[in-house]
């Protein structure tokens, strides 16, 4: 299976997806088929903020024609908050898609947690992930944690480099939660792997990307 990424969502995310999926194929003495096409994560941001699921769908669709013609089976997104239109994009995607949205929505099933805490963009958190984790409660920062979360994510999702302050602020936004009775923490920007690692993290965290990962590891 020739898998299809759209990178450049951040750089971090990105180099996450290739790096974990080429340990999966090498742990499973499997070759990896891959072709990555890069989009522009301001522009992303932008349309995001405004809610312009249309012009960020037809940037997904013409990036998948050029993995379609490279070879590319699938379709991923590695941005959980390109994920935004990821409902729409699938109405006119040249390629299948592999949702990230689906898969942790049934991992969060199976694992059995009823209430997470959230941290990414504000999006992300607002919509507990576009609403398509429920019955799951998920519970975003208050008052102005929201926005501070928000803003250390984006400069994140831009530099792709974590600083002490930025994880100062995801860190006390993710005790918060747990405090406010959320049973893990997502991780509801792939970025956010720069900053925390569930071997090393005082609370629970979800690795989301990691979940869409072992997802897309099923076609390898």
């Amino acid at each position: 299976m020739h898998i299809g990424l759209i990178g450049g969502i951040g750089p971090a995310a990105t180099d996450y997806y290739y790096r974990r999926l080429i340990r999966i194929a090498a742990d499973s003495g499997r070759d990896l088929d891959l072709t990555i096409v890069h989009a522009d994560a301001p522009t992303l941001l932008n349309n995001l903020a405004q809610d312009n699921q249309g012009k960020q769908c037809a940037i997904y669709a013409e990036l998948t024609k050029r993995l379609a013609a490279a070879g590319a089976e699938n379709v991923v997104v590695t941005s959980i908050a390109g994920h935004f239109c990821i409902d729409r994009f699938a109405e006119i995607s040249p390629l299948p898609i592999v949702d990230l949205t689906d898969a942790l929505s049934t991992w969060l099933k199976e694992e059995g947690l009823t209430r997470v805490g959230i941290l990414g963009t504000d999006t992300v958190m607002r919509s507990g992930m576009y609403g398509k984790l429920a019955p799951v409660d998920v519970l975003a920062p208050a008052g102005d944690g929201l926005a501070r979360v928000h803003e250390a994510y984006v400069t994140l999702a831009k530099s792709g480099e974590p600083t002490p302050d930025l994880e100062k602020i995801f860190l006390e936004a993710g005790h918060a939660l747990i405090a406010a009775g959320a049973e893990a923490i997502l991780l509801g920007g792939t970025d956010l792997n720069a900053v925390f690692s569930a071997d090393e993290t005082a609370f629970p965290v979800v690795d989301c990307a990691g979940i869409h990962v072992d997802a897309i590891a099923e076609f390898i």
